[in-house]
């Protein structure tokens, strides 16, 4: 599951976005492992979680998609997360890991795309420091100027290329929609 969604978020939602793909997973791991140090969830293998919170994020990444589930039923990948946990839960698996996963999935989505659509405050936003740690040489339009030329990034060049360049569809228009273009008409949505 990892190797196909994880993946395809790389790929295609977070593609260019490496450092807001990994701090996704930091934000995973530490929301997980707040959550199992409550005593009555007793959770002590976070593996399941963080496989369904991926699963989660991905499926909100691409809620139109169709799955085939073992080649039986065919439903959008919006129920997936729903669909997986019915299924761990029928094969005899717990339900609160995948539920925890689900959770801590929908908390990132909310803060990190619902949020900041609604009010344009996002309080998740990728730490600088993660968005140094990228190894991939900075792109022309990031790159320092002559004039101050040191190894940092040029912050209002990455700003604009994280917040307005998704692979998605739906964010394409969100965005467009913000800044009040649409199909290259100003002031028409």
């Amino acid at each position: 599951m990892i190797a196909r969604y994880g993946v395809q978020l790389e790929k295609g939602a977070f593609e260019k976005r490496t450092a807001d793909f990994l701090w996704m997973m930091i934000f995973g791991a530490i929301s997980l492992l707040a959550l199992s140090a409550i005593p009555f969830l007793d959770i002590y293998f976070l593996g399941v979680p963080m496989v369904s919170m991926l699963l989660y994020v991905w499926s909100r990444e691409y809620p139109n998609s169709q799955i085939s589930m073992y080649g039986l039923v065919q439903l959008r990948s919006f129920y997936l997360p729903w669909a997986m946990l019915g299924l761990d839960v029928i094969f005899g698996s717990e339900i609160l890991p995948g539920l925890l996963g689900i959770l801590v999935g929908h908390t990132y989505y909310f803060l990190s795309v619902l949020h900041p659509l609604a009010t344009g405050k996002n309080y998740l936003k990728t730490p600088m420091r993660t968005l140094r740690s990228d190894p991939r040489p900075p792109t022309p339009d990031q790159a320092p100027s002559e004039e101050g030329a040191t190894d940092s990034v040029n912050r209002s060049n990455l700003e604009d290329t994280l917040c307005c360049k998704p692979a998605m569809p739906i964010w394409e228009m969100q965005c467009r929609m913000k800044q009040g273009t649409s199909m290259g008409q100003p002031g028409r949505y």
